[in-house]
């Protein structure tokens, strides 16, 4: 009998099938219901801890520097991603400040740090204390991390406004784009293999 190490089981379908090895490029789907079943790991673990901190680093550069800056009669504000929270809280879009907080903020710094801590025992070949849990919730927090959909927001706004007033795009504006770029190529990572790669402890 094969070892578990050995199979890969559907997520849909349940269907069982023996792993094989992939190249690069290669992407195993299930012949029954055609969902992902495992892709070929082009990124080591110390490969993905590396790319986590440098998106720290972006990212707390991205919520420190100004976003944009608009300019009226001579006048010139600029803000950040928080002083655009606080704001809105102001003036009474509590709920649409909380969500931009949320997906823009906490759940991208609560993915990365999860990542980190997985990622930097993992390096060592062990698993994380609270592995399964930590990995179940970065399963959900996958779709909650709107970068993406923050900066193409913000690219649009900043072209519509500059009908009305001298926008001048800030740091801040372009740290987020790059945020955005590591975040896609982690898209693209499957974590899954954090399964594989860091053995079962032994009772």
């Amino acid at each position: 009998m094969a070892s578990p190490e050995a199979l890969l089981i559907c997520e849909h379908c349940d269907t069982v099938y023996r792993r094989r090895a992939l190249v690069r490029g290669d992407v195993a789907r299930c012949a029954c219901c055609d969902a992902e079943l495992e892709r070929h790991h082009a990124l080591s673990v110390n490969a993905m801890l590396a790319l986590i901190l440098t998106a720290f680093i972006v990212f707390v550069q991205a919520n420190m520097w100004p976003i944009v800056t608009l300019g009226l009669n001579g006048q010139h504000s600029s803000t950040t991603l928080w002083g655009m929270i606080v704001a809105m809280w102001r003036e009474q879009a509590g709920v649409v400040s909380v969500l931009v907080a949320a997906t823009l903020f906490f759940f991208p710094l609560m993915k990365m740090s999860l990542l980190g801590w997985l990622l930097w025992f993992a390096r060592a070949g062990r698993r994380a204390p609270g592995f399964r849990q930590l990995m179940v919730t970065l399963h959900y927090l996958g779709p909650w991390t709107m970068s993406e959909v923050f900066v193409l927001g913000a690219l649009v706004a900043i072209v519509k406004a500059h009908t009305y007033f001298d926008v001048t795009p800030d740091p801040g504006i372009y740290a987020y784009a790059a945020l955005t770029l590591l975040i896609t190529i982690f898209a693209g990572v499957d974590l899954r293999q954090l399964w594989d790669e860091t053995p079962e402890p032994l009772a």
